[in-house]
């Protein structure tokens, strides 16, 4: 099934879902608008800009000092979390795990009156303004003292000027561990006038505090960042609001997966771990001239979920020192796999697939990976990212009615990563698949290359968490990210896929404000089961247990699905070059397109790299808004992975590492799929 296709349907489920008696308590009738002042802050607040709880955010002030990597752990208080509709505020257990805060954290500040381009903040259309001595918005590594590129937006999506929040996207991954610095300064209203500073933040700027004052612990915490700003060359002049925030490390984020991962492979000692087939279908020629036969089965993994089985609504189960432990029992992790014509000649090259959005394992047989098979000599596998497969539809849907229980989602994906893993070594294994009948060609020579050594491709969701498997995966080489990016946070408002389960969050969250906070707080969670979480790691400084990784990202241009944007912070981050023209020219609206990505230096290239495929879709919108309304056209999404130029670069990425050239001088341009 088509992922258009598959979202339709998911509409229809989250419709019925949103209906539904048994979900009624839970998603319940949204409030009608108020204009009823801002209620003063809770206990658990930062006093530095007022009112509003949590903001600014990501911020140490909601930290503790602790026993870990970076020396601090997130403490955030219940009464400070978000609350629903129902007034139940998020439960913050899971969050308060952490070591720290996201790696792709968006920077989050109510600024009442706040005009960015009076305030000559960087748009996204500019990120290279955002680095310029003057400029209003400053982040500031203060372990090295590197200013951090970034665009500044205020959120589209809220009606009431009141309630729009101030966003501040990186646009490279911040470092795992290091401490940030942020200062917003002479920012201006729509007239041009200087926006007055935060009463709160005034007074801290100030003469020292008594000891007895409530805010004297506050106004340290501030001097130290406002030394880092110094040394950065941003002194207090002009300030209205400065904070700092520490990233979670390698440990905090990727910690629990890596352990999983060990304890799995450790109990196979070597060997492959069990399997079953349980369906074999031959295909006569007639029928698919690419594709000779279909398996499917099982394969055994450990169960890390806290339920028997590992149903939809499991968490990990966690031991006295946080890390999952086995439950006892076995996942039965369904598989499919395609094995090409061709292997009967020649075996194929072993590759894992990953499904798209809400979907299944048997995505693996649509056309195009069929054809990607038959034409380069394939064999794909794959299995499902339990936590975000068609089995979860409804379990996600109710999620957004109670966001504490979101970490039910992010614990199966990570579950999902494990299982990945084995299917991989059963492939690859000489005890594995290719021992099997279904994957020999009737002689007892087996289909599967493998010694040709592991590679993944996977398409939309399977780009994005596909990016998380790369980075853990032990066997993994080479892989192919198709229509990728990384971090839901900055994704979702951009994302036309989003629009049914945005219906759900105007029930359970109506407040715009509140709406942006709760995306931030759950990035921390999605950060460790998909690509945002492990870019660091994903190509080189890799984990623990992991090899060196060549990762070769496709990009649609004007992709309604997955923003572009999203892929090139990506790219930037794990060091891809990029095929230079990306675009014809006066296709973007960027005044420096794919800014801070270097292009690729010759070709053959032995490394990581981003293509750019243009098929004539108008750019996206510059907001965080989907691409809805005819302005801009058909949608882009699907277009290179059925395009067999950008199929042939796959195919000799994934069993070389080196991006060849199907271009020439010119932007790479697919067929708009019919």
């Amino acid at each position: 099934m088509r992922l258009r296709m598959i979202v339709a349907s998911l509409a229809l489920v989250v419709t019925s879902v949103s209906a539904a008696p048994a979900l009624a308590s839970d998603v319940p009738e949204p409030p009608v608008p108020s204009a009823a002042p801002v209620a003063p802050a809770v206990p658990g607040c930062d006093p530095i800009a007022g009112a509003e709880c949590l903001l600014p955010f990501p911020n140490d002030w909601f930290t503790a000092a602790a026993r870990t990597p970076t020396g601090l752990r997130v403490n955030v208080a219940a009464e400070a979390m978000p609350r629903n509709a129902a007034g139940t505020p998020v439960d913050p257990a899971q969050w308060n795990a952490a070591d720290g805060f996201s790696p792709g954290s968006m920077l989050l500040a109510h600024v009442p009156g706040l005009d960015l381009a009076e305030s000559g903040a960087a748009p996204v259309t500019d990120i290279g303004w955002s680095l310029r001595r003057d400029a209003p918005i400053v982040i500031v590594d203060t372990r090295t003292g590197e200013r951090w590129p970034y665009w500044a937006e205020l959120d589209a999506n809220a009606a009431d000027p009141a309630r729009r929040a101030l966003i501040v996207r990186p646009a490279k991954n911040f470092r795992e561990g290091h401490r940030y610095a942020v200062a917003l300064r002479n920012l201006k209203n729509a007239a041009s006038e200087d926006l007055p500073v935060p009463e709160t933040f005034a007074r801290l700027l100030g003469d020292r505090l008594p000891s007895g004052d409530p805010l004297a612990a506050r106004q340290r915490t501030l001097r130290r960042t406002l030394g880092d700003l110094a040394r950065a060359g941003v002194d207090a002049r002009g300030l209205h609001l400065a904070w700092e925030f520490t990233v979670a490390s390698e440990q905090g984020i990727a910690g629990p997966v890596l352990s999983m991962r060990d304890q799995a492979l450790r109990a196979l000692r070597g060997r492959s771990p069990k399997f079953t087939v349980t369906g074999v279908t031959d295909l006569p020629p007639e029928r698919d001239p690419h594709i000779a036969r279909e398996v499917s089965g099982e394969i055994e993994a450990p169960n890390y979920l806290d339920r028997p089985g590992g149903p939809p609504g499991s968490n990990l189960n966690r031991g006295p020192d946080g890390l999952p432990r086995p439950l006892g029992d076995t996942l039965k992790a369904q598989y499919q796999c395609v094995i090409p014509r061709s292997a009967f000649t020649r075996p194929a090259h072993p590759s894992l697939y990953g499904h798209g959005l809400l979907g299944r394992a048997t995505e693996v047989r649509a056309g195009n990976v069929r054809a990607m098979a038959g034409e380069h000599n394939f064999v794909f596998c794959a299995t499902k990212w339990i936590g975000m497969s068609d089995e979860d539809v409804q379990h996600v849907a109710g999620v957004f009615a109670d966001f504490s229980r979101f970490g039910t989602v992010t614990d199966r994906l990570q579950q999902s990563l494990v299982n990945f893993v084995l299917l991989g070594r059963a492939m690859t294994g000489k005890d594995g698949l290719t021992g099997h009948e279904a994957f020999q060609d009737g002689k007892g020579r087996s289909l599967i290359d493998r010694r040709a050594g592991l590679a993944f491709d996977g398409n939309s969701q399977g780009g994005i968490a596909g990016g998380a498997l790369v980075a853990v995966s032990p066997d993994i080489r080479n892989a192919v990210l198709g229509v990728p990016g990384m971090n839901y946070s900055t994704l979702l408002n951009r994302s036309v896929d989003f629009q049914p389960f945005q219906r759900l969050m105007d029930q359970s969250y109506p407040d715009k404000l509140t709406q942006q906070i709760c995306f931030a707080l759950l990035q921390m969670l999605w950060d460790r089961a998909e690509a945002d979480g492990y870019a660091q790691h994903m190509t080189g400084d890799p984990l623990p247990g992991s090899p060196r990784h060549r990762v070769l990202l496709h990009v649609a241009f004007g992709d309604h699905q997955v923003a572009t944007v999203t892929a090139e912070v990506e790219a930037r981050t794990i060091g891809a070059r990029i095929h230079r023209p990306a675009l014809a020219a006066g296709r973007s609206p960027d005044v420096a397109p794919f800014w801070g990505i270097r292009p690729l230096p010759d070709w053959p290239y032995p490394g990581s790299a981003i293509i750019v495929w243009d098929s004539g879709t108008p750019a996206p919108p510059t907001t965080n808004t989907p691409p809805l309304g005819p302005e801009y056209g058909r949608d882009s999404h699907e277009d290179p992975r059925h395009d067999p130029e950008a199929r042939t670069q796959k195919a000799y990425f994934l069993r070389h590492g080196v991006v060849v050239d199907v271009c020439g001088d010119a932007p790479c341009v697919a067929d708009p799929v019919p």
